[in-house]
């Protein structure tokens, strides 16, 4: 008699097989974990790359036209010729910064946009003053209903306008109101910047004023690129998560000059040219860039040995003087700052997510809650320099 032997496995062979398949499992979801890593990883960096493009296209964007000037009528030109138009310090109608600041996560960047409003005063303009009557010169734009040109001369309420001279004056305005051939002006910095008086003939242009600067708030959490117009309207944010900002420049280490006569046009290798008849405090022939002679000769020193070249321009050179138009001008500026041509820019993002962000270091200016490298996105950081061409002009 046969006896049937049961079908199965051992105690030994089901141990066995139990461990093999934990042993699979297991290597199965070791590999899912790095993949689950680089699922949520994956995006972040995207949007971090993206940030960084928007940041460094929109500063890009204004810093390129930064010292674009009048191009018709007198005083055409680069605004080098007049007055810094790169300013490492906060400009305008509110927060504006004290005279012989520097910052270097934060600046301003004016210039004279494509326009048709460009003209000289028609009349004195002055603290006491609240309209302006532009000249109307034969190459404003014309008035379709006349035939003539505009009394106007293609400004309009709401427009930004700048006002500068010879002497390295210069003022940013808006209008907020028009009538007929007048509008009224308001003031786009403190009070007291409306102490001076522009005689009738300066310069009065439609302008663009840009501030950018970073935004630091750790009991909010918030860290963005910001950007201010010059007027009374609110800062807004451009670019979320940008964790550092730093602008470096980089200028003409030989001082201006005149080149030949004061009657070129221009007349200086950069800077406000000196008048022949005396403005105060200066005599004839001298301004805050240039002492009295025959040929006025630079009151700014030689930098970096005499070199061609571009040098690095330190904060101690941008704020010590001397101050154009003068020392008591409620307005002044740094003469050093007229050397700029370089502008050197450093951007940092990090992740918005804390969790994708590890201790506090050379990956992260931020620490997060990760706590682990498989789900770690470094901060990204981005250098690049531009050279406005309005600036190089005399090189």
């Amino acid at each position: 008699m046969n006896i049937r032997r049961e079908e199965g496995f051992s105690l030994l062979e089901a141990t066995i097989a139990t461990g093999l398949l934990l042993l699979v499992t297991a290597s199965i979801f070791a590999m899912m974990h790095p993949a689950q890593g680089a699922f949520a990883a994956e995006p972040e960096v995207a949007d971090k790359q993206q940030r960084l493009r928007v940041a460094a296209d929109t500063l890009s964007k204004d810093l390129i036209m930064a010292g674009a000037g009048a191009y018709r009528g007198l005083q055409a030109g680069s605004l080098g010729f007049y007055f810094p138009s790169v300013l490492p310090f906060r400009q305008g109608a509110t927060g504006d910064d004290p005279a012989g600041t520097f910052a270097t996560d934060r600046i301003t960047i004016i210039y004279v946009p494509s326009t048709t409003a460009q003209t000289t005063l028609g009349a004195n303009l002055s603290g006491a003053t609240t309209t302006f009557t532009p000249a109307v010169e034969s190459d404003c734009p014309m008035d379709p209903a006349t035939g003539q040109p505009a009394k106007l001369c293609g400004f309009a309420q709401g427009q930004t306008v700048l006002v500068y001279d010879d002497s390295g004056s210069y003022n940013l305005f808006t209008i907020t109101a028009v009538a007929d051939s007048t509008a009224t002006l308001t003031v786009k910095k403190p009070a007291d910047a409306n102490s001076t008086t522009f005689a009738a003939g300066s310069k009065i242009v439609e302008a663009s004023s840009h501030t950018y600067y970073l935004k630091t708030d750790v009991p909010a959490n918030t860290y963005q690129l910001m950007h201010y117009d010059g007027t009374s309207n609110r800062d807004v944010p451009v670019v979320d998560n940008v964790v550092a900002l730093e602008f470096d420049y980089y200028g003409d280490a030989q001082p201006p000059i005149v080149r030949k006569s004061l009657s070129d046009v221009p007349a200086t290798t950069y800077g406000p040219k000196p008048s022949a008849v005396a403005v105060a405090p200066w005599g004839p022939f001298e301004n805050c860039l240039f002492s009295p002679g025959a040929i006025p000769e630079p009151k700014l020193p030689v930098l970096g040995a005499g070199t061609q070249g571009l040098v690095p321009l330190t904060a101690a050179q941008l704020t010590d003087g001397p101050f154009c138009p003068n020392d008591t001008n409620a307005n002044r500026w740094d003469a050093d700052l007229l050397r700029i041509r370089r502008i050197a820019v450093t951007l940092r993002v990090q992740t918005a997510v804390a969790a994708l962000r590890g201790p506090a270091g050379v990956l992260f200016t931020r620490s997060g809650t990760s706590a682990g490298g498989l789900k770690w996105v470094p901060d990204q950081e981005l250098h690049f320099d531009i050279s406005p061409r309005n600036l190089n002009l005399g090189r």
